[in-house]
């Protein structure tokens, strides 16, 4: 009898963990969603790449000019879960990611799966990128095939367990992963809605604007309220109307801020969103008031603990 108890409980335990192993798996995009996307347009695509603010993570500190598409990473996030390491994104088919496919580009891009299957961590935000449009995606590629060959493969990431085992993020995938809107606008115009996809798609400013919850999770309720700094010094502002926020400030002051890197008050930009300014900078001034218009529609939040 207690043998028979034995087998059944290895039987049961043996199929929950391949339960638990398919569900954990990597979800990429179907077939149908793959083939929407549309033959892309490198100019346009240009445009997504500076809006993205790729060149602020993966282009070498303090780089200027033509130097910020040479995007051989290896920037260290250090963070309470361990040391993310930025990495090489360039056209160089061995370090980089020049021998991808546009479809790998748009599962890692929408999905967070990597071409071999295996889970991206959420420091590359592909949680604000699943809300891309599948022509963002194409045209971005389309650019992504005029950047330079950078040669050297970055170190990996340093993580301390459990947060090391990379199958575990399916699961995480599957409770925060979402393509839908961080906040419900009601009848937004399409001004506003321009902002709203550029800031929660591919500008992905909540990701450092918003708080986190134990899981490494954004927390919505407090949408761009503020953040402590992920380069572990200081914190990222409030850019909500609420108490602490930029309620001062008119949809035509966030744009000059990020044309020209000052604010209202003749303050300069300062920290790591001087690169992210200097990206957003390249957007046409239409996008810039758009995304302050969406700023001063979004829910008020006093500045979060």
């Amino acid at each position: 009898m207690a043998k028979r108890i034995l087998i059944a409980l290895a039987v049961v335990g043996g199929a929950a963990a391949v339960a638990a192993y398919a569900a954990t798996g990597p979800n990429r995009l179907s077939e149908t969603e793959l083939a929407e996307l549309p033959e892309g347009d490198a100019e346009r695509g240009e445009l997504v790449f500076w809006a993205g603010g790729c060149a602020s993570c993966h282009a070498a500190k303090d780089a200027e000019g033509d130097e910020k598409l040479a995007l051989g990473g290896g920037l260290v996030l250090q963070t309470d879960f361990g040391d993310f390491v930025v990495p090489n994104i360039s056209m160089d088919p061995q370090d980089g990611i020049g021998a991808w496919s546009e479809e790998d580009f748009a599962n890692a891009m929408l999905r967070g799966v990597s071409p071999e299957g295996s889970h991206y961590y959420p420091s590359f935000p592909y949680t604000s990128f699943a809300r891309m449009e599948m022509s963002d995606i194409a045209d971005l590629w389309a650019f992504w095939q005029t950047l330079p060959s950078v040669e050297g493969a970055t170190q990996d990431h340093s993580l301390t367990f459990p947060f090391n085992m990379r199958r575990g993020l399916g699961l995480w995938k599957q409770a925060f992963l979402s393509d839908a809107p961080a906040v419900e606008l009601q009848d937004p115009s399409a001004e506003v809605a321009r902002g709203q996809y550029l800031v929660e798609g591919p500008g992905h400013c909540g990701e450092c604007h918003s708080p986190r919850d134990t899981a490494g999770a954004i927390n919505y309720d407090l949408w761009l309220a503020g953040a402590p700094n992920p380069d572990g010094e200081g914190r990222i502002p409030n850019i909500t109307g609420g108490e602490g926020g930029i309620g001062s400030w008119s949809a035509s002051d966030v744009a000059y801020y990020l044309e020209s890197g000052f604010t209202p008050d003749f303050d300069s930009v300062g920290g790591s969103m001087v690169g992210v300014q200097e990206s957003l900078a390249h957007l046409p001034s239409e996008d810039l008031e758009a995304i302050g218009a969406y700023l001063k529609a979004v829910p008020e939040h006093a500045t979060s603990p």
